[in-house]
C-alpha cells in the first residue's frame, strides 16, 4: 500500500480519498473502463462524488500519461491503465477489448509517411470475442 501511495505522489496531484479511489480501480484494471464505469464503481464508495469529477480526474491522469485514453469505441472514450506500447482486440458484438501484448512492425515506405516521425503505434483487431460466438450459437 505505501508503495502504490508513494507512486501516486509522483504525480504530483492532490491525493483526496476520491481520487486515491479512482486510482486504486484503475490500477492493473483490464477492462478498458469508460467513464461512465468508473463513475458508477467510485459512487457506492462516495456516493456524493459528481460524474465531472471523476471525468475531470481521469483527463488530468491522461495529461500526466498515468493511463491513455482509447477511442476505441465510437459510443464512448475508454481507458487503459497500461500506458505500454500494445494492441487491442475489440470485439464488435460486446465491446470487450483485450490487450494483445505481442510487437508488430510495420515498414511504411518513405513517401507514405509524408514527412511524419513514427513514435508508437497500436493496432486495432476487431472480430466478435468467444462469449458472443456462443451467444449466437445458441
Amino acid at each position: 500500500m505505501q508503495d502504490k501511495i508513494k507512486r501516486y505522489k509522483r504525480l504530483n496531484i492532490k491525493l483526496t480519498p476520491q481520487r486515491i479511489a479512482i486510482l486504486d480501480y484503475l490500477e492493473g484494471n483490464k477492462s478498458h473502463p469508460s467513464a461512465e464505469q468508473v463513475y458508477r464503481h467510485i459512487s457506492k464508495q462516495f456516493p456524493s462524488i459528481s460524474y465531472a469529477t471523476v471525468y475531470n480526474v481521469l483527463n488530468v491522469l491522461v495529461q500526466l500519461g498515468f493511463i491513455k485514453e482509447l477511442s476505441i469505441d465510437p459510443d464512448k472514450k475508454r481507458f487503459d491503465p497500461d500506458t505500454s506500447q500494445h494492441h487491442h482486440l475489440i470485439c464488435v458484438k460486446c465491446k470487450k477489448i483485450i490487450d494483445v501484448n505481442m510487437e508488430y512492425h510495420f515498414d511504411l515506405p518513405g513517401e507514405a509517411l509524408n514527412g511524419f516521425k513514427i513514435l508508437s503505434n497500436q493496432i486495432e483487431f476487431y472480430g466478435i470475442c468467444p462469449d458472443c460466438l456462443k451467444k449466437d450459437m445458441h
